[in-house]
């Protein structure tokens, strides 16, 4: 109990408090006044994303820095890569255990090998993919968090409409090498504060 305790101690200070700025779950520096979520969402998922890394953390150390998790709404999404298949399994495992959880996308891959050449392209397409978006008058860059692994571009986020929705993804098949691009975008009327 204390090691989970310290552990949760620890990912709160590297993450900060929730306030006027907060890292959330859709990229550091996002202001909660421009997040669509409503406040007690944005709380909500917070506190769900760090469940999930306590879980990871729990499980073997080495899972946070390999595998990244969103929480949008109560919907989870992984990325990132592990060894083996039952790696992979375990981390869906993890995610649906989290309290609140809608949904679970798991996008890790599985990976022999670490390749240095794909990482620098990935590091590239994500850069590359941030600069289109952020010069896209019609995007709201603070609303979307991009991962890429080996050149499978990952864009999860909030769209106002569906207009802007596409064009984050046309932005996306745009970039150089990229072999696919894996939106989970939702818009503003899925979200469960807008259901009845």
């Amino acid at each position: 109990m204390k090691k989970i305790l310290i552990i949760f101690v620890s990912l709160l200070t590297l993450n900060g408090c929730i306030g006027v700025s907060s890292e959330g779950v859709l990229g550091s520096g996002v202001s909660i006044y421009t997040d669509p979520r409503t406040l007690g969402t944005q709380i909500d998922d917070s506190i769900m994303q760090k469940s999930i890394l306590i879980r990871m953390a729990q499980v073997d150390k080495k899972h946070i820095l390999n595998v990244s998790s969103k929480v949008v709404d109560g919907h989870i999404f992984l990325t990132g890569s592990v060894k083996t298949v039952d790696e992979k399994i375990l981390m869906t495992k993890l995610a649906w255990k989290t309290e609140g959880a809608r949904s679970v996308k798991n996008n890790i891959e599985v990976k022999d090998k670490f390749s240095l050449k794909n990482y620098s392209k990935d590091v590239l397409i994500t850069s590359q993919l941030n600069v289109a978006m952020l010069t896209n008058k019609k995007i709201k860059i603070a609303n979307y968090n991009i991962n890429t692994v080996n050149q499978v571009i990952f864009v999860f986020g909030i769209a106002a409409n569906e207009e802007e929705r596409r064009e984050v993804i046309n932005e996306a098949s745009l970039i150089k090498d990229v072999k696919s691009v894996d939106a989970s975008i939702l818009l503003i009327e899925e979200l469960s504060k807008n259901k009845k």
